[in-house]
């Protein structure tokens, strides 16, 4: 992978785990706050789905090695 195309899919990485530790906070203020189950459930999934695209993006990034 060039270097360029490598940086930025590091820079998309470091955004999405940004976005990861946002819905964290955000679900645990939810949980604190005694918000709807339904609601914190639905942030739970999104966040679920955030973490899937980084391992996939990570997966791109560490080549898999034959040992």
């Amino acid at each position: 992978m060039p270097d360029q195309d490598q940086a930025d899919v590091r820079l998309v990485l470091a955004r999405l785990r940004q976005e990861h530790e946002d819905y964290d906070a955000a679900i645990n203020a939810m949980i604190q706050t005694n918000c709807e189950a339904l609601r914190i459930q639905r942030m739970k999934k999104k966040k679920l789905g955030i973490k899937d695209k980084m391992t996939q993006i990570e997966d791109q990034i560490i080549p898999d090695i034959i040992a």
